[in-house]
């Protein structure tokens, strides 16, 4: 219900939507279906916005753009258009090398997708970074996870005389590495990671995690620059190598494998649960529930629990960034042992 005078409230006044009249200074404001008195303040990315008199009245500071590649081909682009995409082969995350061939950028981003389990699902297996002109960091092979992630990103190689500086480090659970030219990389050590863009680059870049326009409809822009609307042309066409084979069709795992189905569903209907309840009128948990069954249905070779896992703390950090914490884990669920930090 919105503020609009009416013959229910005495005139002046207009209806806040509680069954109550207030003056128009009072009116409260809506997000997501939720009311919020005047005054209230509600952070969306990384702009404050205040109620006033019913109306939102935001911050306009510019804000860091993230892309999440998490699970068995799962997307959640700059621009937060989220969809699925099975590809063997290796692909362009994102880049500023867009245009002609002989456009110039700062940085590349491939990711390397190679099959999980025995459906026919792929997981990211390597990601390499590339910082200037054939700057490279590089993936080596550290303590192989199961199916899923089998490398970290461990050493840069520079050309001598180059100018972008890099930091990397370890924050909680997360391995950092930082580039001087506003390009962020973060893993979980497990089976997602963020890219992260300052807004130097909004609208100049291209790749699986779109181009940061802050249009979500237009992220499927294919390498040479046509407008897309089924994920997997788009997918194919940001392949490094020709020789791969396209994808021709959606894999439904659970299809393939009905017997682990109701198991999935059971564990993943955590997401759309009361333990996220104060979560859901922020992030629409549908898109979320619906990559953890898949997951979960195709972790068929060992690390069942680390998919499943992987795919809930994918939903929880989106309600992170919504400024809805949820403390999901417990000793039965995904727990996070102490010696994990000894």
């Amino acid at each position: 219900t919105e503020c609009v005078s009416g013959c229910v409230c005495p005139e002046g006044l207009f209806d806040d939507g509680r069954g109550g009249c207030v003056e128009q200074k009072d009116c409260p404001c809506i997000h997501n279906n939720e009311l919020y008195s005047s005054g209230d303040k509600i952070k969306v990315d990384c702009n404050t916005c205040t109620c006033q008199k019913g109306v939102w009245k935001c911050t306009d500071d510019v804000c860091y753009g993230t892309c999440m590649i998490y699970g068995s081909g799962h997307y959640n682009t700059f621009d937060g258009k989220f969809y699925d995409f099975d590809g063997s082969c290796e692909y362009v995350a994102t880049q500023d090398f867009c245009g002609d061939k002989n456009s110039s950028g700062s940085f590349s981003i491939i990711t390397e997708n190679v099959p999980c389990g025995t459906t026919g699902v792929t997981c990211s297996k390597a990601i390499k970074m590339f910082l200037g002109v054939m700057k490279t960091l590089s993936n080596r092979s550290v303590t192989p996870l199961p199916a899923i992630l089998e490398v970290i990103p461990e050493e840069i190689q520079r050309d001598v005389g180059d100018d972008v500086q890099y930091w990397n480090r370890t924050v909680g659970l997360y391995l950092v590495i930082e580039a001087s030219n506003g390009v962020m990389l973060i893993w979980d050590k497990k089976t997602t990671v963020f890219i992260k863009l300052s807004p130097d680059y909004k609208g100049k870049v291209c790749g699986l995690c779109g181009n940061f326009d802050d249009k979500a409809n237009n992220d499927f822009t294919t390498r040479s620059g046509l407008q897309e609307t089924n994920p997997l042309n788009f997918g194919n066409s940001w392949k490094q190598s020709p020789m791969c084979p396209d994808v021709t069709h959606e894999i439904k795992p659970c299809d393939l494998k009905p017997h682990r189905k109701s198991w999935a569903e059971k564990e993943c209907s955590i997401i759309q649960s009361e333990v996220f309840k104060i979560c859901h009128s922020k992030v629409n948990p549908l898109p979320f529930y619906e990559a953890c069954v898949h997951d979960a249905c195709s972790c068929d070779s060992g690390g069942d629990c680390e998919c499943f896992c992987s795919a809930v703390a994918a939903y929880a950090q989106e309600c992170i960034k919504a400024e809805a914490c949820v403390f999901w884990r417990t000793p039965d669920i995904c727990p996070i042992f102490c010696d994990y930090y000894n």
